[in-house]
């Protein structure tokens, strides 16, 4: 039954004809045309830019929202963390591509669009990835610092930023990885 609705509205003959399609396509590949190069490096220079400021841009707004998500390190449970939770869900479950296409029709299509869509995309995997490694940090790190009378502010500094720079950095290469495919 599941056969006869994906086969429904199958074309045989394209089916048939695939292979030798395929065939020719990889043909005209090889060997490359180098003549088109010199018209590649600009748009390949935009792509890079794009996904590095739009990372950037997503990472300084997704650091101080994974503190508030957090819950070891969210001033309040009951209002903070559900909004900060809500930004996270919310730029993750919006594609980059709707998130363009909104932007072009707010700002105007150009590079602006692209990194601002880049940016609201990786809000939610960077503060999602950093909230949950925020809040495995080693507990006994975080007592000792505070048995040593540490403000708030010193307690992050010196005992949860530590623990979490490691998966920071992880975080961000690998979301600049993915930009760079979206851009």
């Amino acid at each position: 039954w599941c056969w006869q609705v994906m086969t429904a509205d199958t074309i045989w003959a394209f089916v048939a004809d695939a292979p030798r399609q395929a065939a020719d396509l990889g043909a005209r590949m090889v060997p490359p045309s180098w003549g088109y190069i010199d018209k590649l490096w600009l748009p390949l220079w935009d792509t890079l830019n794009i996904a590095t400021l739009g990372t950037m841009l997503g990472i300084a707004i997704a650091v101080p929202v994974a503190f508030l998500a957090a819950r070891n390190t969210t001033p309040s449970r009951t209002f903070v963390r559900p909004v900060a939770l809500f930004i996270i869900v919310a730029s993750r479950s919006i594609n980059s591509l709707i998130w363009a296409l909104l932007l072009v029709a707010i700002i105007g299509p150009g590079l602006l669009a692209g990194i601002v869509a880049i940016g609201l995309r990786s809000i939610g995997f960077v503060a999602k990835l950093l909230y949950e490694a925020i809040e495995e940090t080693d507990i006994r790190q975080i007592e000792a610092v505070t048995a040593t009378g540490a403000t708030r502010a010193q307690v992050l500094d010196y005992a949860i930023v530590p623990q979490v720079l490691p998966a920071f950095y992880g975080i961000t290469v690998f979301r600049w990885d993915i930009n760079i495919r979206e851009s």
